[in-house]
């Protein structure tokens, strides 16, 4: 019996024992191809030698200290090399241990950054519907997964939601993509003045959506139209690329094919690669200076933000992903990806959409795929999917709920960057199986 509290109670789950690049082994000695990377976290895959070799040389010198006594040398040169690679503009670095945590620092920030600059009036978060920024109360509340939500609706803060830009279902018939951009901005806009534009604090999204749509990303010029409300109203832009970034779209920053620069940023995930918990933000000089010219202090603070082993973590996965080989190696898999998926599902009358960028990629399952009528939800065909690719030995992410919250079922890959030519293909040939196995059932 476990003394575990389980995701899922009675599940029987599989013991991991060992891992070894784009594999994790069980106790039983079955192999299981990692294709979603856990959550779009293992992006060097497991067991990866030069990292567990720089962990293991920072805890001989020092494991832990506490950030409010003393900051650490890898701590402060993990900073250096985030600030190096990101867009210019996102200056200073805070470290957090996770997405979630990672989101509830940005809005803090935000909010603390009006306070400083004498606009306490602002206070509305806008984000979008059917988006994804985390289980902690401020961060669920600021996301619109209708399913993570719903319980828990009395305990969170006010926010506002918008439209996703989600071109596949909602773009309309005869619809350029410039005019669906225009659209979505316009009600942004609209948002913004029926709160009150000088009341807004933040808008808040993922460059490509992930876990609560499956990999969906922009149209046009939507997020450049999108910042040009923000800067009009003064609205902080935050970007969360807790899953897409760090080089999962073929960029370091995800961001950075949309031709913008926010004002906040959140990662994690791909950040430590699994090996231990990180996440960060990214902020602008204008915010560091508002707290530096203001109270002098950031008023938040967790336990282990800044530890110094998993700084090393991050640093040395930095070092690794700024390598010439491996963006390359992201967009050449990405496109087998893509390739692979349309030969293999492309005309299955129960796939709808095949998107992504990168090695994050989406599939979009339905019932018909000419009124893209989804799955009854009490089939729990995603559900079905996870199973039967396990059971064919393959690691993916699928979800509920993609198109309202309730309907709909996607599936999200999201390989280790190191993935070779032939385990993509083992991917796909899995992943078709267990999609029609699933529905066969």
């Amino acid at each position: 019996m476990t003394k575990i509290l389980h995701r899922n109670i009675g599940t029987n789950l599989p013991k991991a024992v060992a891992g070894e690049g784009i594999y994790i082994t069980d106790s039983e000695g079955r192999r299981y191809i990692d294709g979603s990377g856990g959550a779009a976290v293992s992006c060097l895959g497991h067991n990866h030698s030069e990292v567990l070799a720089a962990m293991k040389a920072q805890m001989a010198r020092i494991s832990y200290a506490h950030t409010s006594f003393f900051t650490t040398d890898i701590a402060e040169q993990l900073a250096e090399q985030l600030v190096e690679l990101a867009p210019e503009g996102l200056d200073y670095v805070y470290l957090v241990s996770g997405g979630s945590e990672a989101v509830e620092a940005a809005l803090k920030m935000a909010r603390q950054h009006f306070v400083e600059v004498g606009q306490p009036q602002r206070r509305h978060i806008i984000a979008r519907r059917q988006s994804y920024h985390g289980n902690t109360i401020g961060a669920l509340a600021t996301g619109g997964n209708e399913w993570r939500r719903a319980q828990f609706k009395p305990l969170l803060p006010e926010t506002h939601h918008v439209s996703p830009c989600y071109a596949y279902r909602d773009m309309q018939t005869g619809e350029t993509p410039e005019a669906y951009a225009e659209r979505l901005a316009a009600e942004l806009e609209a948002k913004v003045i029926e709160l009150g534009d000088d009341k807004i604090m933040a808008f808040v999204a993922e460059p490509l959506v992930g876990a609560t749509l499956g990999a969906v990303g922009p149209v046009a010029d939507y997020f450049k139209r999108v910042r040009e409300i923000c800067d009009r109203y003064g609205i902080l832009l935050i970007l969360d690329e807790v899953m897409c970034g760090m080089g999962r779209t073929g960029t370091i920053f995800a961001l950075e094919q949309e031709g913008i620069v926010p004002d906040l940023v959140t990662i994690a995930k791909g950040l430590g690669g699994g090996f231990q918990p990180i996440g960060a933000v990214l902020l602008s000089e204008n915010i560091y200076r508002a707290f530096a010219e203001g109270s002098g202090l950031f008023q938040h603070g967790h336990t282990y933000i800044g530890h110094p082993i998993a700084a090393a973590a991050a640093s040395k996965v930095i070092e690794i992903l700024k390598r010439p080989e491996m963006m390359v190696n992201v967009v050449k898999m990405g496109d087998r990806l893509q390739a692979g998926l349309d030969a293999a599902l492309g005309q299955s009358p129960y796939v709808g959409d095949i998107r992504g960028r990168g090695l994050f990629r989406g599939v979009e399952i339905v019932a018909d795929k000419d009124t893209k009528q989804p799955f009854d939800a009490a089939r729990k065909i995603h559900s079905k999917i996870k199973t039967e690719a396990m059971q064919r030995g393959l690691m993916c992410y699928p979800m509920g709920g993609t198109m309202d919250g309730k309907q709909g079922d996607h599936v999200l890959l999201a390989p280790p960057y190191i993935v070779k030519p032939e385990q993509i293909d083992l991917i796909v040939e899995r992943l078709a199986a267990a999609i029609t196995a699933a529905i066969e059932s």
